[in-house]
């Protein structure tokens, strides 16, 4: 075995490693499920493999596993990815495909996935859906997910069907939404629908019960509802995490807000977008509550509770170690969006900003690295949170998206509207934007050697438009640019 990581959920576990069964698959890879996922099963020497849209999400992320390009709304591309594999989890659901038609598009790619595990005899898959009692009206969002588990389990292939609720730890979508309405509400209103019962679980519970499976075979072919130790309702989780956070609350009764608006609002008080909040939300009308608790006869290890998962995520925040986050995969597809390297024509609406320093390559390197989040953009700050708040007026993702470090950065990591396309330590940081435009925009920062020994910070700004319209932004942002972009690259000398 490996060295024993203390910050690996499952060293505790009680089940017993199986290297020796063969190549595991993980779909989802670059969620925030998967992502905690892959680094356990790596741990325990298994043989992984991770299923992914595009090689550039997870290639720098994990050197010792074997990545292979596959969509599961592509039947085609996904014999060779389940060739020779042994169990394969499919964390693939509607958050990720994002399509207006998510519960057509999820039930597809279950039916692909399924229909390619059987042609490829698979021994196991896994599957990570929703609780939700099938005898009452659910949310879309739950009524997908029943339904993939119904069509993985159709299949010749053993399939393990977990069922979650509210999932709670660092960066999980859910936790961030609660914690910032507790941060910034002083009066919380509570709707009707908030009073129903949930049965929240911790991260570090789901990713025991999901590594556990695959070492009990005797938990194949079955399904298990998976939860912590309590049910409560949305309002009391609310009022414990005032309570932890220290912050005096009012909690005010409502009929009034729907949950169409009351998302929208949510959504301008927290980083998640309106509609990750509102598919959240959405389901909360449902009671979801385990029907049994069967998994722990074959996994009997202690769940935390509500609080101590918010404690542990609190931890994480202040040690600045967020392994994954929602925003790794949100918005959906962007890991499929166009790369700057990819723009055949020439990009002609471009500016440059540039300042000769003394200062170190490294030092001013890290220095840029810390924009955003928390940090905030120095002295253009006002400026961003101006457009970010545009931006999530139009339903955008915003400024106050953040990031998941604050000194921490690698490809594919949120900065506020931006996401990081190519990173090269001391040299260049590229990141994409992902704010509503009439076009595609990119931003580049680098830093490069002068002849008589100091160093050259440039900013490069990059648009394509999209028309008209997009041409008529460009100029109409340009004089603020001149603005911003001189500010802020005197600044990151300042600081460096």
């Amino acid at each position: 075995m490996n060295q024993i990581d203390e910050n690996l959920f499952c060293n505790d576990l009680p089940s017993k490693p199986k290297p020796e069964i063969g190549t595991i698959l993980v779909t989802g890879a670059t969620g925030y499920i998967g992502g905690r996922l892959v680094p356990e099963l790596l741990a325990r020497e298994y043989r992984v493999r991770v299923m992914v849209r595009s090689a550039s999400s997870v290639a720098e992320r994990w050197t010792d596993v074997e990545i292979v390009v596959a969509d599961a709304l592509k039947p085609d591309t996904l014999d060779l990815a389940l060739k020779g594999v042994h169990t394969a989890y499919y964390l693939i659901h509607s958050l990720m495909l994002g399509k207006k038609n998510f519960e057509t598009a999820d039930i597809q790619a279950a039916v692909n996935f399924r229909d390619a595990a059987n042609r490829q005899q698979l021994k196991r898959i896994i599957y990570l859906g929703g609780l939700g009692d099938m005898e009452t009206p659910l949310s879309p969002h739950l009524r997908s997910r029943m339904r993939v588990a119904h069509e993985l389990k159709r299949g010749k292939v053993p399939t393990t069907i977990f069922r979650a609720a509210v999932i709670i730890g660092s960066g999980s979508a859910s936790y961030e939404i609660i914690k910032h309405l507790v941060r910034n509400v002083p009066i919380l209103t509570i709707p009707k629908w908030a009073c129903t019962k949930c049965q929240p679980i911790s991260i570090r519970g789901v990713i025991k019960y999901l590594v556990g499976a695959l070492e009990v075979d005797a938990t194949a072919g079955k399904l298990f509802d998976i939860g912590g130790d309590e049910i409560l309702t949305y309002e009391q989780m609310l009022r414990i995490q005032a309570e932890i956070m220290g912050k005096k609350r009012f909690f005010i009764s409502t009929s009034l807000m729907n949950i169409g608006l009351y998302s929208y609002v949510a959504s301008l008080l927290t980083p998640v977008p309106v509609p990750l909040v509102r598919c959240l939300m959405t389901s909360c009308k449902n009671d979801v509550v385990c029907d049994d608790e069967d998994i722990k006869k074959f996994l009997p290890f202690k769940t935390l509770s509500y609080r101590e998962a918010i404690l542990r995520a609190m931890s994480r925040e202040e040690q600045d170690d967020i392994r994954t986050r929602w925003s790794d995969a949100y918005p959906p597809a962007h890991e499929l969006a166009m790369k700057l390297h990819e723009v055949k024509e020439a990009i002609r609406f471009t500016s440059s900003y540039t300042l000769e320093t003394d200062k170190s390559r490294s030092s001013l390197f890290r220095t840029i690295c810390q924009i955003g989040g928390k940090e905030g953009w120095f002295n253009s700050s006002i400026l961003w949170r101006m457009r970010g708040l545009l931006d999530r007026v139009l339903m955008g993702v915003g400024t106050s998206r953040g990031r998941r470090s604050t000194k921490q950065l690698r490809i594919n990591d949120v900065i506020d509207f931006w996401r990081v396309e190519e990173l090269v330590k001391n040299e260049l940081l590229l990141l994409r934007a992902e704010m509503k435009l009439p076009g595609k925009a990119w931003l580049k920062f680098t830093v490069s050697p002068t002849l008589d020994n100091n160093n050259l910070l440039t900013v490069n700004a990059y648009y394509q438009p999209r028309n008209l319209f997009g041409k008529i932004y460009w100029y109409v942002f340009l004089p603020f640019h001149i603005f911003i972009f001189n500010d802020l690259i005197k600044e990151i000398a300042k600081r460096s």
